[in-house]
């Protein structure tokens, strides 16, 4: 802040009017008084930061091990229980991109076990560092109830809580948004030259870019945020060279996650960017608490720009600017990045969830005009639309309508020792109900896996390698066996009849069958 010598000088007034801290001028007087109904809270956002913290992480790991793991779940779980050399070997091929992930929840289930609770939990950790950065953005741009509320906001927010139980890099990746928005908003108001804070900036943006390639989009959201905030030249150079380091430290994962670009080139048979999936489906999840949100993030944003219109002047540095550009700049970028060849799916924007939530907050602020108790009336309301959306969450097959809890306990309450096992394989493979045995084994000891071909920890893959039941056959893998447990994948109310016909010919009836959500379970017995 220009003209500033200390902190104890920094004029602090709300962002509820749009004139926040950070200004090119100091603030005057006039200008604080704008925003008399929400007056700056006193004291330290330290507390707060570590209680809603705490609060997000239980929030996002309550009924966390109720949904079924799914197919991207099932990639880190396969992925992180393979012995090192093998880990190595699998990301020389694919997912490379999320080798930084994977090698963590290596030792993670090392020391904790494969659990659905258990794997599920660092991202709910996540959650809680994503949701104490938010109070630590917004209590540096405003006041310390705003950053309350939004922090708030951040616990409950669907795709929070989602990321918060699914064992995938997404969560990180919020938290890393946070806190190098955090680390920079630092370095804009107080006008650090410490090294050490820069080179803190450069590590949170190279681990989070290891963590998850697409974070290297904030690079482009933080060289905005500064240009709006009409920082020094000094200040510009300084951002620019640290950001170029990080760049460059990063480069590797870039290059290899270029190379390895054909893993999701499935995406480019789908239709991912549409208005619902971009209005709803990103932050939202229900139609009825996207307008909800979408109202109260316009109401913010308007609030801002009167407060502005007020002070006479836009602020330096703005707490609604700063949101704005973490909502809505990595989305424009990474669809337009995929016009040529679609490669863009709505979880990929998960680490912009936070950066909803404080423009939600900021809506409800400048609806609260007549204090805090029109405040948590207003939050409260919000979280009651929330709840049902929370709660779905929470149901046996939210994930993707995976069943593979389902069908193990199934298998395992009628297959006896010395049956064999049989999955269908003409389903994509994170959607292989083989995928069953890999990540609920409890249900299958016992069982004879006869068209095993490859284990995933000896294939350059993350998934297993089979044969099919016929080259299985060929191979001997059938005899002795007089009773075969067919799991078939359900696509549209159908079961498919992958391998059954084989198994009719080789003499093998079936004499009974199981119904699942999304499987049937066939018993088929020979002789």
């Amino acid at each position: 802040m220009q003209g500033t010598r200390g902190r104890g000088q920094l004029s602090r007034v709300s962002v509820n009017s749009g004139a926040v801290l950070g200004s090119a001028e100091p603030a005057t007087h006039g200008s604080a008084n704008v925003a008399a109904p929400l007056a700056p809270a006193t004291g330290s956002p330290v507390r707060p930061a570590v209680i809603l913290g705490l609060i997000g992480t239980v929030i996002s790991a309550t009924g966390s091990w109720i949904p079924s793991l799914w197919g991207d779940e099932a990639a880190s779980v396969m992925a992180a229980e393979r012995p090192l050399p093998s880990l190595f070997m699998m990301l020389t091929h694919v997912d490379a991109v999320h080798g930084t992930y994977y090698f963590f929840l290596h030792f993670w289930i090392q020391a904790f076990g494969a659990s659905p609770f258990s794997v599920r939990l660092p991202p709910a950790i996540a959650v809680g560092f994503a949701v104490a950065g938010v109070v630590f953005v917004v209590a540096r741009l405003g006041t310390v109830r705003l950053a309350i509320l939004a922090g708030v906001i951040c616990c409950i927010l669907p795709r929070v809580t989602y990321m918060g139980e699914e064992t995938r890099t997404y969560a990180f990746s919020a938290a890393y948004a946070a806190w190098a928005t955090w680390v920079l908003v630092s370095l804009v108001l107080h006008r650090r030259h410490s090294r050490k804070w820069w080179i803190a900036y450069a590590v949170v943006m190279v681990f989070g870019t290891y963590t998850f390639l697409y974070f290297g989009v904030f690079f482009i959201v933080h060289g905005l945020t500064l240009l709006s905030s009409r920082s020094s030249r000094v200040l510009l150079k300084r951002w620019l060279a640290f950001s170029a380091m990080a760049v460059a430290a990063a480069l590797p994962i870039i290059v290899v996650g270029y190379l390895q670009r054909d893993q999701i080139a499935y995406l480019a048979d789908q239709t991912t960017v549409t208005f619902n999936a971009m209005s709803v489906g990103l932050w939202f999840w229900t139609p009825t608490f996207a307008v909800i949100a979408w109202a109260l993030i316009i109401i913010g944003l308007i609030g801002a720009l009167v407060g502005w219109r007020k002070a006479a002047r836009p602020p330096g540095l703005s707490l609604a600017v700063v949101a704005a550009l973490w909502l809505v700049v990595p989305g424009v970028v990474l669809v337009l990045a995929s016009i040529p060849q679609n490669s863009f799916t709505s979880r990929y924007l998960s680490y912009s969830a936070p950066a909803a939530a404080i423009l939600i907050a900021l809506g409800i602020a400048t609806l609260a005009r007549s204090g805090p108790r029109r405040m948590i009336a207003l939050s409260l309301v919000t979280a009651a639309f929330v709840a049902p959306i929370y709660l779905a969450q929470r149901t046996p097959y939210a994930k993707n309508g995976s069943d593979w809890a389902e069908i193990s306990s199934t298998v395992g309450a009628h297959a006896k020792a010395g049956d064999a096992i049989v999955f269908d394989d003409g389903a994509r493979p994170s959607r292989r109900p083989r995928l069953a045995l890999n990540t609920y084994p409890a249900g299958f000891v016992g069982l004879k896996d006869v068209t095993l071909k490859t284990p995933a920890d000896k294939s350059s893959t993350w998934y297993d390698r089979t044969y099919t039941v016929a080259a299985a056959d060929h191979l001997g893998r059938f005899n002795g066996i007089s009773r075969v447990w067919l799991v078939e994948y359900v696509l549209s109310g159908r079961p498919d009849t992958y391998g059954l016909a084989d198994l009719n010919q080789m003499g093998f009836r079936v004499t009974a069958a199981y119904r699942t959500h999304s499987s049937q379970i066939i018993e088929l017995v020979r002789g």
